[in-house]
């Protein structure tokens, strides 16, 4: 289970990047181009904060059952010395989660804004601060905790 939970978690990341990028050029060029919110711009931002809210479903899944977090959560101490167990055990939960709570506050907040451009305005910088977190916690196969690509 925790093998195919991890490569799932793994495959879906590159679907969250993917309509991340997709409704943040969307939203930048609506708002700088005075255009009209739509209903797909409205679900593309629905269907965004769905995929990065499955995303933490399963990464919760994961963070219980992850043998690397149980070590690390065994001794926290030594955990917070050695950069692996560090980025599983915190930094990778911590940021993904704060990426996320933007992405719900920005699609939240542009369903009640009042103008169009105010809706595109919310849409671009929320989650555009999500996924640069995002993706800065991501362990890409170059980064100092790499992990393969799927």
């Amino acid at each position: 289970m925790y093998i195919g939970l991890l490569h799932l978690h793994s495959t879906l990341r590159y679907v969250v990047v993917i309509l991340l990028i997709a409704v943040i050029i969307k939203a930048f060029l609506g708002w700088s181009g005075n255009k009209t919110f739509t209903e797909t711009d409205r679900k593309l931002g629905l269907f965004t904060m769905i995929s990065v809210h499955l995303q933490l479903v399963i990464g919760l899944i994961l963070y219980f059952i992850s043998p690397v977090v149980q070590s690390a959560l065994a001794d926290m101490g030594a955990a917070m010395k050695n950069t692996e167990l560090r980025f599983w055990a915190v930094e990778h939960i911590a940021t993904n989660i704060i990426g996320i709570i933007l992405i719900t506050i920005g699609y939240s907040t542009a369903k009640r804004a009042a103008t169009d451009k105010a809706k595109f305005m919310r849409t671009a910088l929320f989650y555009l601060i999500g996924f640069v977190l995002i993706m800065s916690a991501i362990p890409w196969p170059w980064s100092r905790v790499a992990r393969g690509w799927f």
